[in-house]
């Protein structure tokens, strides 16, 4: 790719290519011996970087995409990118601030994010803390477990059967094939909705979930949604234990951000020749719907309890509806936040190159406060809408005391679901009545 040859990459090898191509120029009569010669005796050097230089990886990540958008010209390219400079800014500024404070301290030395818009225009790219020190892109190139940042693809899965949020499971121990999963916890709530088992990132009814609809379902559904890289139905998949890069995790997402339609993550918007002539120009969108209606308002529905009261509270944003999902990958390895409001969508990741355990970092702390505070800086001033999709909330969840009565709701207002807003309207019952109800739904 062109930029093998990047001064930024490799300073080394790119003035040796210099140095070929002077050569060259002297040999064919374009350039005179003299001339040649200083070239030579002055070879280019690199600018200091202002900031971490993130910007570096969003123009190899343009460089090597290049090439299948326009062929192989030997023209001057001007290439417009979806980029927003201040975005990336704030971006840089963010991670900068974060690992500043806490990195030492929990023993994180890299991050990754990007930024996107529902449709997969990315406006922000970090690859890395410092693209001086590594030109490697963690953001694009890095391939981890993602963790229960996979565990929405699971329940996805079920909801297109006709699975609710508040269709009830039992968090119990569970063995699969001689595996039996553990809850972060250690312990087992038993009754709950499947909205609280996401919320609360229940390993058990997460995997009991992807055992009803087949694992190769569940492949098939993270395919739709963009994940590309390997996945093999072993139970665990359920878990995120297969690897997955940031950025396709992202667009994963987009597509519950923009109403469930398939998102191709693109940079490049148009590319023309320095004469103005037109090379490429980004048409279209995506591969269409992916998600049914009814499956989308219930996803929403979920991972806003996520942020409400779930793991994610930590990236809430206020009276802005929000929507995310932790992940967390065994030993402390990986730490995952993927979050999206109806204007964006963002993941962040945090780790070591060398895989060795952060001090007991997880999706809900670090990657949910760069989260949180990225989105807070550049979300300012931005009108507040509710995401899309409605969810048909339950006759028990609405007051209803003959339990026939539901109603829809948009994904901005979600209706009763803490203990106390449960217990306002609660109709009077027999005491033996009253008890079975209340163990049940855990009032």
């Amino acid at each position: 790719a062109p930029s093998r040859y990047a001064p930024t990459r490799d300073l080394q090898l790119s003035q040796d290519r210099a140095s070929t191509v002077l050569a060259s120029m002297v040999q064919a009569g374009f350039l005179s011996q003299a001339d040649g010669q200083t070239a030579y005796d002055h070879p280019a050097t690199l600018k200091g970087f202002g900031g971490s230089g993130s910007v570096n990886y969003v123009a190899d990540y343009v460089s090597d995409g290049l090439e299948s958008y326009t062929g192989n010209p030997r023209a001057s390219l001007r290439v417009m990118t979806t980029i927003d400079t201040n975005m990336q800014k704030t971006a840089e500024k963010v991670i900068e601030q974060a690992l500043a404070r806490d990195g030492k301290k929990l023993n994180v030395s890299q991050v990754a994010l990007v930024a996107m818009t529902p449709d997969g225009a990315i406006r922000a790219m970090i690859g890395g803390r410092s693209y001086r020190q590594s030109q490697f892109n963690r953001a694009v190139q890095a391939k981890r477990q993602p963790g229960s940042a996979f565990k929405p693809i699971v329940f996805l899965t079920a909801l297109e059967d006709g699975l609710s949020p508040d269709s009830l499971r039992v968090d119990t121990p569970i063995t699969v094939d001689g595996w039996t999963p553990k809850n972060y916890s250690k312990t087992h709530k038993g009754i709950m909705t499947v909205r609280d088992a996401l919320s609360k990132s229940v390993n058990t009814i997460a995997v009991q979930i992807s055992e009803e609809v087949g694992r190769e379902r569940v492949i098939k559904s993270a395919r739709k949604l963009g994940i590309t890289s390997r996945l093999r139905p072993h139970p665990a998949l359920a878990l995120g234990t297969f690897e997955v890069s940031l950025l396709e995790i992202t667009t994963a997402y987009a597509t519950f951000a923009n109403g469930g339609f398939g998102v191709l993550p693109h940079v490049i918007d148009k590319v023309e020749t320095s004469a103005g002539s037109k090379l490429y120009q980004r048409q279209g969108s995506g591969p269409g719907r992916v998600i049914s209606q009814r499956a989308l308002g219930g996803m929403n529905n979920m991972l806003m309890e996520t942020v409400r009261t779930g793991t994610g509270r930590r990236a809430s944003l206020g009276n802005r509806p929000a929507a995310g999902k932790t992940g967390t990958s065994q030993g402390f390895r990986d730490a995952w936040y993927i979050g999206y409001t109806a204007d964006l969508v963002v993941g962040v990741w945090v780790g070591n190159d060398d895989g060795s355990s952060m001090n007991k970092v997880t999706g809900g702390g670090l990657p949910a406060a760069i989260w949180k505070d990225f989105m807070s800086r550049t979300q300012r001033g931005v009108q507040i809408s509710a995401l899309p999709g409605r969810y048909e909330v339950p006759a028990y969840a609405t007051g209803s005391v003959t339990g026939t009565a539901s109603s829809t709701r948009t994904n901005g207002d979600q209706g009763f679901r803490t203990r106390e807003e449960r217990r306002a309207w609660r109709p009077k019952q027999s005491h033996e009545r009253r008890s079975f109800f209340d163990r049940l739904f855990d009032f």
